[in-house]
């Protein structure tokens, strides 16, 4: 039966929406919340914040994660900041411009109610993270620091020195760790949901493997919650962590669950460029940099050859010669662009021959910090009271305010590249970082499963074709924190009654039985080549065909091509070892089996969707300077994905059209 979707939302002016859809939507009495379970997977700050939330509020939560703990999480990778309309620095920002920003970023292509409630929650977030003891960075008097990210004019974003994420992830891992001592939470390590379970139409479970043992395991609950991340690794290189996979949002997207613009990708601009063959992950430089770098290209191209050839050093390069990009282009915004923007803008640079890495493709711009040393410095100057310092004074002093900005992070950059990015300027160059597209949900963060709820970067809801940078973090606690608590209460009203879901049922043993059929096939095909082959197979289409740039005929290459894989790939794929023990190759084998079946399903998106907004830039739509040409009068809808059986090209297409009531659509401008 055909999927319907209904976003359900409230009825009302926008800024009233939440408060008067919390209003009147229905609760599970205190003492009725032990009665249910609930099942959470992923245990980022998504599912961390929902896990313990749930469990403070006295529900029974099982929590699944694929590390050997919460803290392994990818959102400790986080590295800039969270966002929060709390206006600090007097500067202008409120809920509404942050909602504005959010929905101007994205390129008019997300739902106006779910980003206001994101803008709107975004103060409480911070204060519940200050009361579980987050070390945000400080002002000398005492208040929380903010600082600036891309496509944004006012400071909003507040950090933890270069390492927000992992800060943030210990305060949800300490709130879980309270609830698992009260014997709310039981927590499942090193296992991965490999199947949901449906019975009359509801989420009831999981079949999880436990990756130690090898066993397969029944789990039941009433609603199930998803929060795995996404799927960015479908293009082998990437800036997620090598485990991080699509696995359990694809799952339930052949159980029912719509799909909702798959090929909204962001490529971050600015990452470790790629150095060999060979590399099996990127290094993100956190956005937070593009505060006082300032990213270049040299002006003329016998420079950049001469750098690439090494004959010639950034260092030498006049300040005369240097093509400050971004600040000539986009004059207001400068470096502080939207991801989409900068990415692009490197791109061209790159392709027209100003690059500046001595790699095989010449791909890599500056990220300079020298101007900073200098200013920075100055105000030290002042600040120390130093009359008639030399350049080198100034420099120095500069160089340790920035050091305790970013030290962390110019650290890792030093260890990863060599260099020294207080001598030299840094280089880095796009590559695929966050995927907006994801699970459809409705107001309530629930799929078109009923039950089965999706939260943080597994949904689609509240970023449009591009994130602004520090709204990943906003959004996972966001959900888990303030959102889910209420609608799952909702949902779980009429589960009161229900008493214990069994898990001897029809509805489990078949799919445990095809979760087996489908690791022996793997232990017994008798292939030649291993998973990482196809997964870098894969990946180089991907990128090639539908990553930064996409054209239609390279799209429809594309779904051929990996259509051709994925049929090699269940032939030839070679899984050695047990399934009885720890078994790496074959968890991968299972998560590349479901990337090769996504990325033809962005592909097919991507070709469906003839316009370019945010992160999918169709080079056929574009303006003369060569920006986003987005086609809001055929194009301004969610595309909603069916599943529709093995053959991916039958999948079936639904619309939820967009409409904007709050928010005036025009092109967008960072000039």
């Amino acid at each position: 039966m055909s999927i319907k979707l209904d976003p359900r939302i409230p009825e009302g002016d926008i800024h009233e929406k939440w408060k008067n859809h919390k209003d009147h939507m229905r609760l599970v009495a205190p003492n009725n919340r032990g009665k249910i379970d609930v099942i959470v997977i992923g245990t980022g700050l998504a599912g961390g914040s929902a896990a313990a939330s749930l469990a403070e509020m006295g529900y029974k939560v099982k929590a699944f994660c694929y590390q050997d703990s919460p803290r392994r999480a990818h959102s400790i990778a986080a590295q800039g900041g969270i966002n929060a309309a709390k206006n600090y620095q007097n500067d202008g920002d409120s809920v509404y411009r942050l909602f504005y920003d959010t929905i101007k970023g994205g390129d008019y292509r997300a739902r106006e109610a779910n980003v206001y409630r994101l803008s709107e929650v975004s103060g409480a977030i911070i204060d519940q993270c200050v009361a579980q003891g987050v070390p945000f960075a400080r002002e000398y008097g005492g208040l929380l620091d903010n600082r600036s990210f891309g496509g944004t004019q006012v400071q909003r974003t507040f950090y933890a020195a270069g390492q927000t994420g992992q800060q943030l992830l210990l305060g949800a891992y300490s709130a879980m760790n309270r609830q698992i001592g009260k014997g709310r939470l039981q927590m499942y390590n090193r296992h991965e949901m490999l199947e949901i379970v449906i019975i009359d139409g509801k989420a009831r479970g999981i079949i999880a493997r436990d990756l130690v043992t090898g066993e397969i395991e029944r789990h039941s609950a009433h609603a199930v919650v998803i929060a795995s991340g996404g799927y960015g690794n479908v293009f082998f290189l990437s800036t997620n962590a090598m485990g991080s996979n699509g696995t359990s949002v694809w799952k339930i997207h052949k159980k029912g669950a719509a799909f909702a613009n798959p090929c909204f990708t962001q490529i971050h601009p600015t990452c470790i460029p790629v150095h060999g063959d060979q590399q099996s992950k990127l290094t993100l430089m956190s956005e937070s940099l593009r505060n006082d770098g300032r990213i270049w290209v040299p002006k003329k191209k016998e420079d950049s050859e001469a750098i690439r050839a090494g004959k010639l050093k950034p260092t030498e390069i006049k300040e005369e010669d240097r093509d400050y990009y971004l600040e000539r282009r986009y004059p207001a915004f400068g470096n502080l662009v939207p991801r989409d923007v900068a990415s692009r803008a490197a791109k061209e640079r790159c392709d027209a021959g100003y690059g500046i890495e001595n790699n095989a493709t010449g791909e890599g711009v500056y990220l300079d910090f020298s101007a900073s040393f200098v200013k920075y410095g100055k105000e030290k100057v002042n600040e120390l009271d130093i009359h008639n310092p030399s350049e080198e004074e100034i420099i120095k002093l500069g160089k340790k305010v920035v050091e305790a900005k970013y030290g962390n992070l110019f650290t890792m950059y030093e260890k990863i590249t060599g260099d020294n990015p207080y001598e030299t300027p840094m280089k880095i160059y796009p590559a695929v970082h966050y995927t907006m597209g994801g699970i459809w949900v409705d107001y309530n963060l629930m799929s078109t499963i009923p039950g089965c709820f999706v939260a943080g970067e597994a949904n689609f809801s509240d970023h449009g074709a591009n994130r602004l940078g520090a709204s990943a973090l906003m959004q996972g606690l966001a959900d888990g924190y303030f959102v889910l608590p209420y609608t799952m209460a909702d949902y779980l009203a009429d589960e009161i009654r229900t008493g214990e879901i069994s898990t001897n049922t029809p509805e489990f043993d078949e799919a445990e039985k095809h979760v087996k059929e489908r690791i022996e096939f793997f232990l017994n095909n008798k292939g030649t080549k291993s998973v990482d082959y196809f997964h870098k197979q894969l990946g180089k289409i991907m990128w090639n065909k539908v990553g930064m740039a996409r054209n239609e005929k390279g799209l429809k290459e594309a779904i051929v091509e990996i259509e051709e894989l994925r049929k090699e790939f269940w032939k030839d794929v070679k899984v050695p070892g047990s399934d009885k023990t720890i078994n790496l190759e074959l968890e991968k084998a299972g998560r590349v089996a479901d990337f090769l079946e996504l990325g033809q399903l962005m592909a097919m998106d991507a070709l469906n969707r003839n316009e370019s907004c945010g992160g999918h830039f169709r080079t056929e739509y574009q303006t003369e300077e060569g920006e986003t040409l987005r086609d809001d009068e055929k194009y301004s809808y969610v595309a909603a994905w069916e599943y529709n059986g093995e053959d991916i090209n039958k999948e079936i297409l639904h619309k939820e059209e967009l409409n904007y009531k709050y928010i005036k659509i025009a092109a967008r401008n960072y000039k």
